[in-house]
């Protein structure tokens, strides 16, 4: 049996997990329809889910169609928790975008677009909720030409829009001539055939337009676009039928074991279960394996466990089943996706088997947003961090960190987010917790060329020679033998330097860096690993104050569409706010300004647009990456114990609890 690894996706209450419940309802897999308002869905299990009515960690669950096993990946929606999108577009062979007659085009809609059109990978997209009040079709289909892709293919049209009586209607290339041209001129940019019949005024070929489609879709040269409603079932078989016909199987196994995990959970009984989808290979119960890591600096970690229970979603141990399904529920092959207990320390983004493709490509930026979590006991602050730390070791998008004054911040997208993890340190460790106000993170990065020895002997029982310099990611390089120290020495060092590069002079991460070891040394038997992960910090950052860093703020790219005779006036306020415009664009209601604006000034940019435009003007805007700070930059404090005063970093160094 064929597999097929599709994810939808969506902005938030666009109705994802209604598809998904009506999917799995039309192919018989649940009997009764659940709602996400009840809490009564399949894939929204968590008691957080099921409460605020939102989809927190992507879900698996598979049906049959045409002799193929759809194993279905509902994501989350809501921007705060891209990490889950991140990890399932890693795994995917093909998505349905899922839009709302009713809201349209959002922005979150259009940044999953940018990166499923990036990943040239096959996608469906499905306008939900034809039946509510509201709704539109011609003009909807032309904002998504505009604004997330000119390769759309709608495949009908919609009766009643607007009503409970809303219907789809699937194009017939043999009966509806003018709609056919239409299509087929999109088809033509990537069917040389096709455009040949169309410069000598042919009718498009069915037979031709139909090949055309399959073969682009599945490319993911065109993207299909179909209308319908979760909740009335309608245009729900003519979908069933794109998913079938349009999209592509999973690809051969590959010769070597290899399997991905994209999402930790932990079950009911609190033990700690991991989805994988396979490529290769077979994984069974009680098989020991290797998983391996790509670690942010780059390096790839490899770490061994043993697999306690498997069970393949979608899988039976019943082989005479009308389906033909012949996959055993306790063996993982390529293109399945299992649940998988007893791989403790595996983390999203692992692979096990083999590192092949953990290219540490990532879709979606880093959390901006560092919030101080306290209890609301402080005798429970030792079990809060434990809590943080034990949620942060299977989502590698949140870190935990121990402020200077012992309390311990985390890395967020957003408020919702906070939210939901206030809720789960209350529910799942039985935490009580607040947050302070969120802070924006910031990065540094070398502006020069900086080095510093420290000599055994002066208050460290090691000699540690660094060099830094601007370079790509962090970028660790020896220039001394490898056998000047032993191994776990020359470990030390490099870990040490690479975590304290959380910390820059101005107290922020370092990036695009290039360390080099120039000078070692030790006595034996005195000099232990623990010396040399104290030294190398301070070394590290003598250098980096003589090669000095630059700030860099996070910045949001944006797109505000004002009525004609506003452009002025807007362009004119948001420059005064340090935006950066790259560009105007004359569109239907005026003009649509792009361009680059501090994070920190989007909340009053967005207030002044409204003022400005009369509250005509609309505002969307995506990461941007970030750009230089102008004038003193903010700095953030310090847990390390200064290391740019060596008096107050040896004393920090002989507290109890930092002794090696």
């Amino acid at each position: 049996m064929q597999t097929v690894n599709l994810g939808i996706l969506a902005h938030v209450d666009a109705g994802k997990t209604s598809l998904t419940e009506r999917l799995l309802h039309a192919t018989g897999v649940i009997d009764q329809l659940g709602s996400v308002d009840a809490g009564t869905t399949q894939t929204d299990t968590g008691e957080i889910e099921r409460r605020r009515g939102i989809t927190i960690r992507s879900a698996v669950a598979a049906f049959d169609i045409r002799n193929r096993q759809v194993n279905l990946l509902d994501t989350p929606g809501h921007s705060d928790f891209v990490a889950e999108v991140e990890r399932a577009l890693g795994v995917l062979d093909a998505a349905i975008l899922v839009l709302s007659a009713v809201e349209g085009v959002q922005p979150h809609s259009r940044r999953i677009m940018r990166i499923l059109r990036s990943l040239r990978l096959p996608t469906l997209i499905f306008v939900n909720k034809i039946d509510r009040v509201g709704a539109r079709t011609d003009d909807l289909v032309a904002d998504v030409r505009r604004l997330l892709t000119p390769a759309v293919v709608p495949l009908g049209t919609v009766r009643a829009p607007g009503t409970p009586g809303a219907a789809f209607r699937l194009y017939d290339p043999r009966d509806d001539g003018e709609s056919a041209h239409r299509l087929a001129e999109t088809l033509a940019e990537h069917d040389d055939e096709m455009l040949a019949a169309l410069v000598n005024d042919l009718p498009p070929d069915p037979d031709q337009f139909d090949r055309a489609l399959r073969v682009q879709a599945a490319a993911g040269q065109v993207h299909p676009l179909l209308f319908g409603s979760a909740l009335s079932g309608a245009g729900i078989p003519e979908l069933l039928d794109g998913i079938a016909a349009l999209l592509p199987a999973s690809p051969p196994a590959e010769p070597e074991p290899r399997a991905r995990v994209f999402a930790v959970e932990r079950d009911a009984a609190g033990e700690r279960v991991a989805y994988l989808r396979s490529y290769g290979g077979q994984l069974r119960a009680r098989q020991r394996v290797v998983a391996y890591r790509r670690e942010p600096d780059g390096r790839i970690t490899a770490t061994r466990a043993r697999i306690t229970r498997l069970d393949v979603v979608g899988a039976t141990t019943d082989q005479a089943e009308p389906t033909g399904r012949d996959q055993k529920t306790t063996e993982l092959t390529a293109g399945y996706i299992a649940r998988l207990a007893g791989l403790t320390g595996v983390r999203l983004g692992d692979q096990l088997g083999s590192p092949v493709g953990l290219d540490g490509r990532a879709h979606f930026p880093a959390p901006t947003l560092e919030v101080v979590v306290r209890p609301r006991d402080p005798a429970r602050a030792l079990a809060l961090h434990a809590a943080l730390l034990d949620i942060a070791d299977a989502d590698s998008f949140l870190q935990a960190r121990v402020t200077p004054d012992g309390d311990t911040s985390v890395l967020l997208y957003g408020e919702v987010q906070r939210e939901v993890l206030t809720a789960t340190l209350a529910e799942a460790y039985g935490i009580e917790t607040e947050c302070g106000p969120g802070r924006l993170m910031h990065i540094e990065r070398p502006t020069g060329v900086g080095t510093a020895v420290e000599i055994i002997g002066h208050g460290f029982f090691g000699t540690v020679g660094l060099r830094v310099e601007p370079g790509t990611g962090v970028d660790y390089r020896l220039e001394v033998e490898l056998g000047s120290l032993p191994l776990s020495f020359h470990k030390a060092i490099e870990d040490a330097t690479r975590a304290a590069l959380d910390q820059g002079p101005h107290g922020w991460p370092v990036t695009d860096i290039r360390v080099t070891l120039t000078h070692s040394g030790y006595w034996s038997p005195i000099t232990t690993a623990g010396h040399f992960r104290d030294l190398a910090p301070y070394v590290l950052m003598q250098a980096l104050a003589q090669a000095g860093t630059r700030v860099f703020e996070p910045c949001r790219r944006f797109e505000a569409e004002v009525p004609a005779d506003r452009l002025g006036a807007v362009t004119s306020c948001l420059a005064r706010l340090g935006a950066r415009i790259d560009g105007t664009d004359h569109v239907a209601a005026g003009w649509r300004i792009g361009g680059l604006l501090p994070v920190r000034f989007e909340p009053e940019a967005q207030r002044r647009l409204s003022d400005v435009s009369s509250g005509e003007g609309l505002w969307s805007s995506v990461p941007g990456g970030d750009r230089p700070m102008s004038g003193d930059p903010p700095c953030r404090p310090r847990t390390d114990g200064n290391p740019f005063d060596r008096t107050e970093y040896l004393r920090f160094l002989a507290q109890p609890r930092n002794r090696s």
